[in-house]
C-alpha cells in the first residue's frame, strides 16, 4: 500500500548535496539547487510504501517503507521520514523539523547525496546529515566526510566535517573541516565563493603534495593559500615555510615567509635533492 501524505506549504529539506559538491571546486551554476527545495510556494509530496502515520498527540507524520518526498525536480530518499509540525494560532499549523533515517539519499538532476541519517531544521536553515558513508557525487566532482555533511541556509555555507576531502579529477584537498562559502548569482541561484579548509590540510596534485594549519582555495582564480607550518613537498625535494600560494590551474607554487604585506620576515627552508648520473657502465 502506498500513503501520500497531504500537502504541506513549508521551506523543506534544501539540496545539501549541491552545497557540498561546491565545494570540491564545482562550476558556480551548480549552486542553483541550493534553492531548490526552500523557494516559492510548491507543496512537497511524500509517499511510502508502509503508508504514512499521523500522530496527533505527538504532532508528527511519520512515512515509513522506501519514503520518497519530491519537490519540483529535487527528490529524498530514506527509509522513514517523520515531519514534526507545531501549531500556529490563528495560522494553522507550520512544520519546523524534518527527520530522514536509514539509506538516505537526496537527488537533483546534477547530483546525488547520500548518508544513514538526518534531519533538517527548518525554521533555522540547518541541514545535517550523518552515517558511516557520506558521500556526495556529482557530474564532476565527490565530497566524502567522516562525521557529517551541512548545510546552513542563513549563513550560506555548506560543511563536510571529519576526514573532509573533495576530489576533482585528479585533484584533491583534504581537512579535518571543509566549509564553502556561497554568494549570489544569476537569478535566484547561489554561486560558491571560497573553500576554507581547517586542520591537516592537504593539496595533493600529480606532481606536488602541500600541507599546512589552515588553507583558502578561491575558486575563480584556482588558487589555494595555506599558512602554518607549510611544506610543499615535489619528488625528493621540499620546501618549508609559514604561508603558500598553490595555484591548480598552472601548477605554479610560491612558498613564503608570511602573508603577501605581513610583518613576518622569516626566512624560507628548501631541500633540494638533485637527481643522481647512473654510474659509467650500470644499466639505466
Amino acid at each position: 500500500m502506498t500513503g501520500r501524505l497531504l500537502s504541506l506549504s513549508f521551506n523543506p529539506v534544501p539540496a545539501l548535496l549541491a552545497a557540498v559538491l561546491l565545494a570540491a571546486t564545482a562550476a558556480p551554476g551548480a549552486a542553483q539547487a541550493l534553492r531548490g527545495l526552500q523557494g516559492g510556494n510548491e507543496v512537497l509530496e511524500i509517499d511510502a510504501d508502509e503508508g504514512i502515520e499521523w500522530r496527533r498527540d505527538e504532532q508528527v507524520y511519520i512515512a515509513r517503507g522506501n519514503a520518497l518526498a519530491v519537490r519540483g525536480d529535487i527528490s529524498i530518499y530514506a527509509d522513514e521520514m517523520r515531519a514534526h509540525y507545531r501549531e500556529i494560532k490563528g495560522a494553522g499549523t507550520e512544520v519546523d523539523k524534518i527527520d530522514v533515517l536509514g539509506n538516505v539519499r537526496i537527488v537533483s538532476p546534477t547530483e546525488t547525496v547520500y548518508g544513514d541519517r538526518g534531519a533538517y531544521d527548518v525554521i533555522n536553515g540547518i541541514l545535517v546529515l550523518v552515517g558511516d558513508n557520506l558521500r556526495l557525487i556529482g557530474e564532476h566532482d565527490t565530497i566524502t566526510a567522516r562525521d557529517s555533511l551541512e548545510y546552513w541556509d542563513q549563513k550560506k555555507i555548506a560543511v563536510a566535517r571529519g576526514n573532509a576531502e573533495a576530489v576533482r579529477e585528479d585533484k584533491r584537498i583534504k581537512a579535518d573541516v571543509l566549509t564553502a562559502y556561497f554568494e549570489p548569482g544569476a537569478g535566484n541561484g547561489l554561486e560558491l565563493n571560497r573553500i576554507e579548509a581547517f586542520g591537516n590540510v592537504r593539496i595533493v596534485t600529480p606532481g606536488e603534495y602541500a600541507q599546512g594549519s589552515h588553507g583558502m582555495y578561491y575558486v575563480a582564480r584556482e588558487l589555494a593559500t595555506l599558512d602554518g607550518d607549510v611544506k610543499i613537498t615535489r619528488e625528493d625535494n621540499q620546501l618549508n615555510g609559514e604561508y603558500a600560494e598553490v595555484n591548480l590551474k598552472t601548477g605554479i607554487s610560491r612558498l613564503l615567509a608570511g602573508p603577501p604585506g605581513s610583518a613576518n620576515t622569516g626566512r624560507v627552508r628548501g631541500l633540494l635533492v638533485p637527481k643522481r648520473k647512473p654510474a659509467p657502465g650500470s644499466e639505466s
